[in-house]
């Protein structure tokens, strides 16, 4: 799916493209998060595994070639009514162009989630970024947003890492018919 922008005030509002990862895009994505934080650097591998096995529910903006953004996601075995998002990075180059959003908005046309009725993320209090994206979205889904403590800083992450919530937006049929 492409997105113009309405008539580009700048070069950053030019064109931007929206396709699935390939396993050929694993070390670019890898370098995306690092220029990303405060977002959890995974291994090279892992990202090439995500670009690879999970291409259907990831997703890369770029333009002009240049990666701007990637979001990975999976549905979970055990809830196919759900697509869960791992991560949202947007190069420092596209921020506040809503590319987030678009993102969002093009994994939950995909057919792949023809059945996904919810969205799923974990988000710690701390990123701003995060829950200002995922309420904006809820928003313009028209979905009620949710959240309650999920991976505990104590009980689950050794004390290294903060908790992070799970939240949770429902995707009424309605508004997923209009993305489509």
């Amino acid at each position: 799916m492409t997105y113009h922008f309405p008539k580009p005030k700048s070069r950053t509002e030019a064109q931007v493209d929206f396709r699935q990862p390939t396993k050929e895009d694993g070390s670019e994505v890898w370098k995306l998060v690092a220029a990303c934080p405060p977002l959890d650097q995974n291994s090279m591998y892992m990202n090439v595994v995500q670009c690879d096995h999970f291409a259907d529910t990831c997703v890369i903006a770029e333009r002009d070639g240049k990666m701007l953004g990637w979001i990975s996601g999976h549905i979970p075995p055990e809830s196919s009514d759900t697509l869960f998002i791992w991560q949202v990075a947007v190069h420092s180059d596209a921020r506040g162009l809503g590319l987030g959003k678009k993102m969002l908005r093009e994994l939950v046309a995909r057919d792949t989630c023809r059945n996904v009725r919810q969205m799923e993320t974990t988000i710690t209090r701390s990123n701003e970024a995060s829950w200002g994206l995922f309420r904006s979205f809820a928003r313009d889904m028209n979905g009620k947003l949710s959240d309650a403590p999920h991976y505990e800083c104590e009980a689950h992450l050794d004390g290294r890492h903060a908790t992070e919530h799970l939240v949770t937006i429902s995707l009424p049929r309605k508004a997923l018919r209009m993305v489509a």
